[in-house]
């Protein structure tokens, strides 16, 4: 892409150039001085370059916003100079009044707007040149979320059919929590980025950076806050205090620890299952073994199977206070063939 930029900023210069020798050409009265008039376009398309680069970083919303500025500031610039204010004095002050008018109606408009830019959107925020629905939902993710990871196998499920809104201040973070000193820090801020890449090569995923700077004295939850709140969007975090402020703010809040609760099976009895056991039980004959969402599993006569994986059939399930209590007993084993169920 810089490559690009660079051979058109290059052809453009070399246009001017030419623009400029051509004029002279067509110019009679232009006897001498070609060389001098060719320099002049290549200078006049260099300033243009330089403008180019000192506006590097903005965005297509900040031009928006300028415009619009622009706009108002000409338009009430307008309506006070055809006021009768204006109708009698001298031609030459009348003159010099509206255009300082003008000047100051539309810098106080253009400035008005660069600062609430992110309060309004006048063109259709994050394009992207793919196609998608215009009205498709969007969710903005945080940085714990990120460093959390599971967001990346919900989206391998192409269950998440909404655009996931980065903004440019959550990826500031994860680098420079992947800077840290801290080695724990570091290996977080290292699992977000991964996390974010693998999102990136997901070509089915709607992924957007928002790259405006969303009130730079703020911190990171005001910020994601407001975007959220900006964007009608809704955020997806595992930052319980975040959580609770998004639901202050009637932002609809995507919590990965109660979808990952809500996609567990519930088990009933005379249901067969696979489990690991990994320990003796409390009684005789028994062992303990867990499932994936952490619930203890008590399989009788099934300490002559410690570290293997056996299927057992459940014969009751009990709550408690670290999940469900799920209690099992042995099936035939298909491979000895040395155990029956009781």
């Amino acid at each position: 892409m810089n490559r690009t930029l660079l051979i058109i900023r290059i052809f453009f210069i070399l246009l001017c150039g030419a623009g400029s020798w051509l004029l002279w050409y067509a110019t009679p009265e232009w006897e001498r001085g070609s060389f001098l008039v060719v320099m002049i376009g290549l200078l006049i398309g260099a300033l243009v370059v330089l403008v180019d680069l000192l506006l590097k970083g903005f965005s297509l919303r900040g031009l928006s916003a300028l415009t619009f500025g622009l706009g108002v500031g000409a338009l009430i610039a307008f309506f006070i100079s055809s006021s009768p204010l204006f109708e009698h004095g001298e031609e030459q002050i009348v003159f010099l009044s509206r255009m300082g008018l003008f000047v100051i109606c539309m810098y106080l408009g253009a400035v008005i707007a660069l600062r609430g830019k992110d309060e309004f959107n006048l063109v259709i925020p994050y394009v992207r040149f793919i196609p998608h629905n215009v009205d498709v939902p969007l969710v903005v993710v945080d940085t714990s979320a990120l460093i959390d990871g599971r967001i990346v196998h919900v989206c391998r499920t192409h269950f998440m059919n909404a655009g996931l809104i980065i903004p440019q201040f959550v990826l500031d973070e994860l680098r420079r929590i992947a800077d840290s000193s801290d080695s724990l820090r570091k290996a977080k801020g290292r699992r977000g980025l991964e996390s974010l890449n693998q999102l990136k090569e997901m070509d089915y995923v709607d992924l957007r950076v928002e790259e405006s700077a969303v009130g730079k004295g703020k911190d990171v939850d005001a910020k994601l806050i407001f975007l959220a709140n900006s964007l009608k969007a809704k955020l997806l975090t595992t930052d319980y205090n975040l959580a609770r402020m998004a639901e202050f703010h009637g932002i609809v809040w995507l919590n990965l620890n109660a979808l990952s609760k809500g996609l567990i099976a519930e088990l009933t009895v005379g249901e067969v299952i696979e489990v690991e056991l990994v320990k003796e039980g409390k009684e005789a004959d028994q062992a303990v073994g867990y499932l994936e969402n952490g619930s203890m599993v008590v399989v009788n006569h099934g300490r002559a199977y410690l570290n293997e994986t056996v299927p057992v059939e459940v014969i009751s399930v009990l709550p408690s206070a670290g999940g469900k209590l799920v209690f099992a007993r042995m099936l035939e084993d298909d491979f000895t063939g040395n155990l029956k169920a009781d």
